[in-house]
């Protein structure tokens, strides 16, 4: 058997991406859109309050990084137990997926309404904008809860190929989080004028709306898993100690990943107030890039694990590699595009003079950095829902540790050199992790079913793909 086949039907593989991908990458455009909504309404009161609120975002995401390694694990076991049409186990790792992803969630919440000024004093040293972090904080960390639930929620529902239930959902909270900042944040309606306090009051609501739509669609589908709660927790099983043992190298992963992008924002978060603005809203224009990639990891997590879960190995093979490459190429697409709107887009966000022009390079590094950046993202997805966790999470702690901290630590606290040059080295390990994962990709050595059908089919996969036999196999 040789890795690549003239008789790959190109036409089915690419619809069963798009019907994945398309859902998922217009739910997170939404998100997306909605953020640069807010972003842009928050951005009229003022540059402090638009790098408050950006700076309180990036503690938003230290939490998707303590809880996406149970995002991971849930994928992985999910997507295979669909495969393999075991629904005992898919419930069962759903339930252990929930428990682990809320549990990160309330410690979050905790943390952003109880101590909020600790939280803003680590990201930046500049009094007024910590004094602005601290008010929307300590209402913003009621939505940390409401939008874990909703990621878990949505894993499930995209692992069992109902991706269009958490589009409707999103939709519909963006709708209400644009209308309601409208009205909280400069008192329409006869509402009081809140600020930033209104914009944080619109997410906890929004959020919570979007719950309530996605949960009456699924109820109303009869979808057959999100309120199966008995047996989400029931009965002892042996399955904990697998998806414990699969989660630890991707939680692993993504808490040392988030510590070392904690630092990194610490250092961005004190350079001028300039680039500190011009972060903010370039955070908002990287989810828009991240948004559609998404879709395209989900496909490929979800397609690629299910097909190993089922035992068509040389299937899942054939479609991973095909994903990478066409996520990246949308990727270049999408990235050209942000450089040709990107005065409007930046205008738009009030940005003017100096910040301007930090956002526009801010913007013009990132869309060449994301083309590698998503490929090695899209990889280490495939195989970890493959069954492979460690390979890609051992690269990427390393690279962090040993590369871009030190690199950004040292320009920026030590140097204090041209925030641009900061920024580069935010990115240096991209190439050389990507040309390490796509040797890993290639070899198929990252298919490591955890499913009996799976299993069965593994000696003959890596007998045609003349590999040996892995220890602890």
């Amino acid at each position: 058997m040789t890795a690549k086949t003239n008789s790959f039907d190109w036409k089915n593989f690419i619809k069963r991406v798009a019907v994945i991908a398309i859902p998922v990458a217009l739910q997170n455009l939404m998100t997306t859109t909605g953020s640069m909504v807010d972003t842009m309404m928050i951005s009229s009161l003022g540059q402090n309050e638009i790098g408050a609120v950006g700076l309180c975002a990036q503690f938003s995401s230290l939490m998707f990084s303590a809880y996406w390694g149970f995002v991971g694990g849930g994928m992985l076991f999910i997507s295979q137990f669909w495969g393999a049409k075991d629904e005992d186990s898919l419930n069962k790792s759903y339930g252990l997926t929930l428990t682990c992803m809320m549990s990160v969630a309330v410690v979050f919440c905790a943390f952003a309404v109880l101590f909020p000024e600790w939280v803003m004093k680590l990201y930046t040293d500049k009094p007024a904008i910590q004094e602005i972090g601290v008010e929307y904080l300590k209402i913003v960390g009621f939505s940390y809860i409401l939008m874990v639930f909703s990621m878990a929620i949505a894993v499930l529902l995209r692992c069992t190929e109902r991706v269009k239930l958490p589009l409707y959902g999103s939709a519909a909270g963006v709708v209400i989080n644009i209308f309601l900042n409208w009205a909280l944040i400069f008192g329409n309606l006869g509402l009081p004028e809140m600020g930033v306090r209104g914009a944080a009051l619109a997410t906890v609501i929004s959020q919570a709306c979007s719950i309530i739509v996605v949960l009456i669609l699924a109820k109303k589908a009869k979808h057959p898993f999100i309120f199966a709660f008995k047996k989400h927790f029931s009965g002892k099983t042996k399955l904990a100690g697998d998806y414990f043992k699969k989660c630890l190298p991707i939680i692993l992963n993504e808490v040392l990943i988030g510590v070392g992008n904690m630092m990194i924002n610490i250092v961005l978060g004190r350079q001028t107030e300039d680039a500190i603005a011009a972060l903010a809203i370039f955070r908002t224009i990287e989810g828009l890039i991240i948004g559609f990639f998404a879709g395209f990891s989900n496909a490929s997590s979800i397609l690629v694990g299910k097909e190993v879960g089922a035992g068509n190995l040389k299937t899942a093979f054939e479609r991973a590699y095909r994903i990478v490459y066409l996520c990246q190429v949308f990727i270049a697409l999408i990235g050209g595009l942000l450089i040709i709107l990107h005065t409007p887009i930046l205008k738009i966000a009030h940005l003017e003079g100096e910040s301007f022009n930090i956002g526009f390079g801010f913007i013009s590094i990132y869309v060449i950095a994301a083309i590698v950046r998503m490929g090695n993202w899209t990889q280490n997805d495939t195989f970890r829902s493959a069954g492979d966790a460690v390979y890609g999470t051992v690269l990427e702690i390393i690279f962090m540790w040993v590369m871009v901290v030190p690199a950004v630590w040292i320009t920026g606290m030590v140097l204090e050199a041209p925030v641009f040059i900061v920024f580069i080295c935010c990115y240096i390990d991209e190439p050389i992790r990507y040309i390490l994962m796509q040797i890993h990709l290639h070899n198929g050595k990252w298919i490591k079913p955890v499913t009996p059908e799976g299993r069965a089919a593994l000696a003959e996969f890596r007998e045609g793909m003349k590999l040996k036999r892995l220890p602890g196999d």
